[in-house]
């Protein structure tokens, strides 16, 4: 009987080329969504282990957003609005692994055991990758993006398939051998598939830099605040550096977002070129009349006890910032439990938290607000009385705050313009 199973030695390349057509996939779907982003807008993204199975998810609040909006979704953002999203070189890298896999394929002969060091040693750069990206997504960012997923599987398979294909030749060295013996296997061929590799993902890098939409326009064209006085003393030190652009961010304790920008702006290195102070503006309509809703369950509460804590008040939003789900869940149950959480890790806060005067002074928080005329949203940043434009608080935040910062407080750059909505 004719046996129409694929001969032993092909096993592994199929393996290979079916991780490497399913990571090529997972990687085009992370980029489309990260390009859909350079018109400032916000977009839903493809958040689904099943590539096309599900609805965009325009919430904000999935795991493949928080990949994406965080400091580690791309790469050179100094240099150019949003940088480059490393899922455009992982596409690169799965598409040498495709190419080189059919090709072995295709190949009457198969692979000889240069091709397959060379195919071992190109499949443990995006599994390294993903094992560093999946660290960071799962104990950093505490997010599971499921389209990530995909790709740190498709990784692994890719990896399976190079290791079984170059056992297959008959070595029996480590992989760490494999991948040390390139070089004097076949030198001229190692510089070649080298030279392919770059070429695979430079190419596509440089075409994403110079096709990328120049941001720089929309600097300092989205409002300034019509006044910085503080009669009140409702803006309390966030994280102070004499000297610094004076910078006043609007946030609420609970809100996502703004834990998102605060570890944002604190990766990019920018935040001790900022005297940075905070105004409170919790989205909560208990305390808020400007909100018609409760966004965030307790943040009236947590912004009480941040305004009780005074020039401590960091301190209280680190940990309210750390916190935000579990504060939020339970105050949505019992509108006590904010206040009961914040009491248990603040005690000597316990005689201001919930009096007249902070109410009072919370109050005066919000009426500041409306003499700037704000916008109902957080987060919010004003350097030098401009503010930030809301697509550059996100993937934009290293360019347009790197920008600012580079240019002095009388120039185009950090002084005001017209204000114009840019989303």
């Amino acid at each position: 009987m004719y046996d129409r199973s694929p001969p032993p030695d092909r096993l592994p390349l199929i393996v290979l080329t079916v991780g490497a057509a399913l990571g090529l996939l997972f990687a085009s779907v992370s980029t489309y969504d990260f390009a859909q982003h350079l018109d400032r807008q916000v977009h839903g993204l493809h958040c689904s282990i099943i590539p096309g199975l599900g609805a965009p998810d325009a919430s904000g609040t999935s795991g493949c957003h928080v990949t994406l909006m965080s400091p580690y979704s791309s790469v050179l953002r100094s240099l150019f609005w949003g940088g480059l999203p490393v899922s455009l070189p992982g596409m690169s890298m799965f598409a040498f692994l495709l190419w080189r896999g059919a090709s072995g394929l295709l190949s009457p002969s198969g692979q000889d055991k240069g091709a397959a060091q060379s195919l071992l040693a190109a499949a443990t750069i995006p599994l390294l990758t993903s094992l560093g990206m999946g660290t960071l997504s799962l104990f950093v960012l505490d997010a599971l993006c499921k389209v990530c997923l995909g790709i740190y599987i498709s990784s692994l398979v890719s990896f399976i398939g190079a290791v079984w294909a170059y056992r297959a030749q008959g070595a029996r060295g480590g992989i760490e051998d494999a991948i040390g013996d390139l070089p004097s296997a076949a030198p001229s061929r190692a510089l070649g598939l080298l030279g392919a590799l770059v070429g695979f993902v430079a190419l596509p890098a440089a075409a994403w830099a110079a096709l990328v939409p120049d941001h720089g326009k929309y600097i300092g064209t989205c409002g300034k605040l019509t006044a910085t006085d503080d009669p009140k003393g409702v803006l309390l030190p966030l994280d102070p550096h004499p000297g610094g652009r004076a910078a006043i961010e609007v946030l609420d304790p609970l809100c996502p977002s703004c834990k998102g920008f605060e570890d944002r702006l604190l990766a990019s290195g920018h935040a001790g070129a900022l005297d940075r102070k905070v105004l409170l503006f919790p989205l909560d309509n208990s305390c808020n009349w400007m909100v018609g809703g409760t966004m965030h369950p307790g943040a009236c509460t947590i912004s009480e006890a941040v305004l009780c804590a005074k020039t401590d008040a960091k301190r209280v939003i680190d940990w309210a910032f750390v916190h935000q789900e579990q504060i939020r869940t339970e105050a949505a149950a019992d509108p006590e439990a904010a206040k009961r959480l914040v009491l248990q890790q603040f005690p000597e806060l316990k005689n201001c938290v919930g009096g007249a005067n902070v109410k009072a002074q919370l109050n005066q928080s919000l009426r500041w607000a409306v003499k700037n005329e704000l916008p109902v949203l957080t987060p919010q940043l004003y350097v030098d009385g401009v503010r930030l434009c809301d697509a550059d608080t996100d993937l934009g935040l290293d360019f347009a705050l790197g920008t600012i910062l580079s240019a002095p407080p009388s120039s185009p750059a950090g002084a005001a313009a017209p204000a114009r909505g840019d989303r």
